[in-house]
């Protein structure tokens, strides 16, 4: 069931995004070659603590850290561990706040140190797929608007598509209706209307489709072993306009 927000009610999603938006941006200058991915989960957790906020993905259905870590051929959904991270790596982050009861959710994609021109175009089509679905998240349009829109991005450049895993409503809870694959299919497909807050997040691969869950029940990784990439805005939708409401 969606649940459309009132005027209020995205000022509150707002102004968690902006939070949110400041932990991404602090991140974007301490991800480097030798942090551990423990230790960027450290920082999270107390940045958020400091801003009054808590830390969306922390316990929700038993995930136990504050932000989704995933290097290299790890789509989404990576626990934080140990392992430092190096130079040739890319890393996805995936962090979400609860801010009073509002919700924000975003991603990004980063390089650590000098990467593969592969990786470098992974990351690159990734973020022009989450800019041209966003440029289709506009009152009127379905759905399906959106999911086309990042398919069509990834396959021109030859990039594979997570099918098993889409974005999602967003704002009084981490998901909600509707879901916003990242393909077109022949599910649900609604019309978008004022209110809607989406969570939108194409996810690309350098080879194919297909994904597996490793033992750890929650790290999603390509099943060829090949790179992957994620980047997510929190939008809102309004009659006359959209407004991305995270930033990093």
């Amino acid at each position: 069931m969606q649940r459309l927000k009132t005027a209020k009610d995205i000022d509150g999603i707002r102004e968690s995004c902006v939070l949110l938006s400041r932990i991404f941006e602090e991140l974007k200058s301490v991800v480097a070659e030798g942090i551990t991915p423990r230790e960027i989960d450290a920082l999270v957790r107390s940045r958020a603590r400091e801003m009054g906020a808590k830390p969306a993905f922390l316990g929700y259905r038993g995930f136990p850290a504050a932000i989704c870590i995933s290097p290299n051929d790890a789509v989404i959904h990576g626990i934080p561990g140990k392992r430092k991270l190096k130079s040739g790596d890319i890393v996805g982050l995936d962090c979400g706040l609860n801010l009073r009861g509002f919700f924000s959710d975003a991603a990004l994609t980063l390089p650590v140190g000098r990467v593969t021109p592969e990786s470098e175009l992974l990351m690159r089509v990734t973020r022009e797929a989450l800019e041209c679905a966003v440029g289709q998240a506009v009152c009127g349009n379905r759905i399906s608007d959106i999911s086309r829109a990042v398919y069509d991005t990834a396959k021109k450049n030859g990039l594979g598509v997570v099918r098993a895993y889409c974005g999602h409503g967003v704002g009084f809870s981490p998901h909600e209706d509707p879901e916003v694959p990242n393909y077109v299919h022949r599910g649900s497909n609604p019309r978008l209307k004022p209110g809607m807050v989406l969570a939108i997040e194409p996810m690309l691969t350098a080879g194919g489709d297909d994904v597996e869950v490793l033992d750890d029940d929650w790290t999603v990784v390509t099943a060829d072993g090949s790179f992957s990439a994620h980047f997510e805005h929190t939008v809102a939708i309004f009659a006359g306009h959209t407004e991305v409401l995270t930033a990093w």
